[in-house]
Parts: structure tokens; C-alpha cells; sequence
């Protein structure tokens, strides 16, 4: 089939399930220009030369488009979506309360408030034939535990379920459809969260206390710390960040174990191999598949192809991750891996810093799962999906139990 639909046919809903034989076809030319005039790039060695590539940029105003430029240009972007300097500034801010320097013990200090996070909602599941993985655990442990993280009162976390699924549904990259709608919703709902974010953060200025909206608005380093709109787009930024992509690694973690007895229980025999199953998680169904967002500032060559200064390049993580250039028999799912520097969290200087996080979330997760429901079996094989094929995961995980429950 034609290599330059390949996007299309990527982000077309049908291909959520599997898109990883689309993966496979777009590691066959390394670097593949499309017919909307983006470039794919799918291979692990070509993906990580450009993350460390400094003439390739994460600020989207660099476009050659005009419309999409000035589209780029009217909200304030967060770290993720800028260069140096400024990216480095505004990330060694935030980085200052949650973790190393400055803060080196912020995420070890959470391991015992996860456990009883992920403990109480898994007793909520005994005694139930029926359990939604989604729903009733991955997505309320991860948003729980980055709610506390920034301080926010636990009455107003159910607000972020309809902010957070428009902004994620603004990341619908299909380009037969209109984004008009979608990212008009997905602006709106960064506004609204930034908003309230910033209100509670305002609230507690002079009132310092133990968490990170305290922290970033009262911050005395002398170098400056974020001004009122980088402390609400930053704070929007984590809290989605620090959730989306830790549903979907919970729950493809699960799907994928589900879907292989013999792993799931060697597992349950070795819990001790749970941290490196989970770095498999992240190379096999990373939730993070691809990065859309990165620009040439002048032409570049990639494997033999000439990439055009302004030209949307898409780095398309999840198949470099599978790479078999790179890793060894990369289609099988291996918790034994032990060669496994993948592609799961990024590279170079944007690489995700909330790593260390969203890894313990997932172990504790996934341990407190397998050690509760045994005897399950899905309810549907493929789950439906979310829309994004960026953050890529089941919408729903359903699971039976062919006795009286859980």
C-alpha cells in the first residue's frame, strides 16, 4: 500500500487496536513523507538521533504553515512545547518541588500513600463478576495521586474527568476530519483548567504547605520562578500528563497480561520481576505512541531524505520501540527483557520527567491487580478505544469472573 497514507491509515480508529503492522510497513522506508506534507519517522535509531537533534524544535510556531503557526501561538504552550532556553527554564522551575536536585525524596516519600491509594480501590472490586479496569482503577488511582501531588481537595477531583478527556481528545490527529470542533473544546478546557488551578494556587501564596501548587507560587529562588500564566499552564500540563499516560500503561499493562496466561502468572510467582515488566509495558504498548509536535528549524536529512525546514515531523515512538534493528525478537511481549533502553518516555531533553512517577504507579497497580483477581477473563477482545492515537489505551476494560466475583 502506499507509504504516503500511511498516517491516515495510522490514525483512522480502525487501526487502534493493532497498529503496530502499519508500524512495521513504515520501518520498511525509515522516513516517510505523507501526502498532507508531514514526515514519519519509525525507526529506533532515526527516532532518537532526532530527539538529541537541536535544529529540530518542539515549539509548533516554527511551522511553515501560517494557520497552523498562529493556531500554535494563541495559547501559551507549556515546557514540553518549547526550546531552549526557555524549555529549560520553566522545566528546572517545576522540577525544583518534585524531584532531584532539589527535591530528591518527593517521589519515594508517595510509594506507602500509593499502596493504601491502590489497595482500598481493589478491595472495592471483591466479591464483584464484573469490573471495568478502567473505570473503577486506572483511571481514579493515577488522578487521585496527582491531585494530592499538586493539592487539590479531594471533592473537586471529579472536575478533571470532562477537562481532561476534550484536552486528550484534541490530540485526534485524523487529517480526513475537521479539528475545528475538537480543538476549539480541548482550548476551552485548558483555559477552564488553568483557571481553577491557578486559583487555588493563588490561595495559597504566603501559606506555603506540602504541595506543589504551594510551591510554585511560593518559590523564593532567587533566579525567578513561574510567572501567573506558566503556574497555570505548567500545573495543567502535569495534571494531565501525570495521569492520561499512567491509565494507559495500567491498562494496556493489564490487557496485555490477560492476553497471556503463562506471563501473568509467572508474575504472580516472581513479583520481584514487576519493575522490569513494567519497562517492557513501556516498549511493547507504550501509551505514548507517537510525538507530532516536532519541527525543523532548517532542512534536514533523514536516512536519505530530505526533511524540509518548517515541515511537521512526526516521531512515531511506539515503533521505534519495536524496532528490529534495535531489539531482539521485539514483537514478543517479554518481562524477562533485560536490553530495554526504549522509546516509552521520549529521549533527550524532553524526555518525560515524571518517569519515576508514573513506573511506580504502574508496579504498585499492576502487583495490587494480579494479587487480587485471579480467574479473569475479558469480556471483549479488542476493548473498545480511546480516540487518540496518540495516547493510545482502551476507553474500557471489561472483566469477568466466572465465579462469584472477584
Amino acid at each position: 500500500m502506499a507509504a504516503d497514507t500511511l498516517f491516515r491509515r495510522i490514525t483512522d480508529y480502525a487501526s487502534r487496536p493493532d497498529p503496530y503492522p502499519l508500524y512495521a510497513e513504515l520501518r520498511e522506508s525509515k522516513v516517510a513523507p505523507q501526502d498532507d506534507g508531514s514526515y514519519l519517522v519509525g525507526t529506533y535509531h532515526e527516532i532518537t538521533a532526532l530527539l538529541h537533534d537541536p535544529r529540530i524544535s518542539s515549539d509548533r510556531r516554527h511551522r511553515s504553515d501560517p494557520e497552523e503557526a498562529r493556531l500554535a501561538a494563541e495559547l501559551a504552550p507549556s515546557f514540553i512545547g518549547l526550546d531552549d532556553p526557555e524549555h529549560d527554564r520553566l522545566r528546572r522551575t517545576t522540577m525544583r518541588p518534585f524531584g532531584p536536585p532539589h527535591t530528591p525524596g518527593r517521589v519515594d516519600a508517595m510509594h506507602g500513600e500509593i499502596v493504601r491509594i491502590a489497595d482500598e480501590l481493589v478491595a472495592g472490586l471483591r466479591g464483584r463478576q464484573r469490573v471495568d479496569i478502567v473505570d473503577d482503577f486506572a483511571y481514579p488511582l493515577p488522578v487521585t495521586v496527582i491531585c494530592r501531588l499538586l493539592g487539590v481537595p479531594r471533592e473537586d477531583e471529579p472536575k478533571f474527568r470532562g477537562w481532561s478527556d476534550a484536552i486528550v481528545g484534541g490530540l485526534d490527529l485524523n487529517p480526513d476530519q475537521d479539528p475545528t470542533e475538537r480543538t476549539q473544546a480541548a482550548t476551552e478546557a485548558r483555559r477552564a483548567m488553568g483557571v481553577y488551578l491557578g486559583g487555588l494556587a493563588e490561595g495559597r501564596r504566603g501559606k506555603p504547605s506540602d504541595d506543589l501548587l504551594s510551591a510554585f507560587v511560593n518559590d523564593q529562588d532567587p533566579a525567578g520562578g513561574l510567572n501567573r500564566i506558566e503556574l497555570m499552564v505548567t500545573s495543567v500540563l502535569l495534571l494531565v500528563a501525570g495521569h492520561e499516560t499512567t491509565v494507559n500503561l495500567i491498562t494496556n499493562g493489564m490487557l496485555t497480561l490477560l492476553r497471556r496466561p503463562d506471563q501473568l502468572e509467572l508474575l504472580r510467582r516472581e513479583p520481584a520481576l514487576m519493575p522490569r515488566a513494567v519497562e517492557e509495558l513501556l516498549r511493547f504498548e507504550p501509551p505514548v505512541q507517537m510525538l507530532p509536535q516536532r519541527t525543523p528549524l532548517v532542512d534536514v536529512e533523514v536516512a536519505g531524505v530530505t526533511v524540509p525546514k518548517g515541515a511537521p515531523l512526526i516521531l512515531v515512538l511506539a515503533s521505534g520501540s519495536r524496532d528490529p534493528r534495535r531489539f531482539r525478537d521485539p514483537d514478543r511481549f517479554d518481562p524477562r527483557r533485560t536490553d530495554n533502553q526504549h522509546l516509552g518516555f521520549g529521549s533527550g531533553v524532553h524526555s518525560c520527567f515524571g518517569a519515576p512517577l508514573a513506573r511506580l504507579e504502574a508496579q504498585i497497580a499492576l502487583t495490587a491487580l494480579l494479587r487480587t483477581l485471579d480467574g479473569l477473563r475479558l469480556v471483549d477482545d479488542p476493548p473498545p478505544y480511546r480516540r487518540s492515537p496518540v495516547l493510545r489505551g482502551p476507553r474500557h476494560l471489561l472483566v469477568e469472573h466466572d465465579g462469584a466475583g472477584v
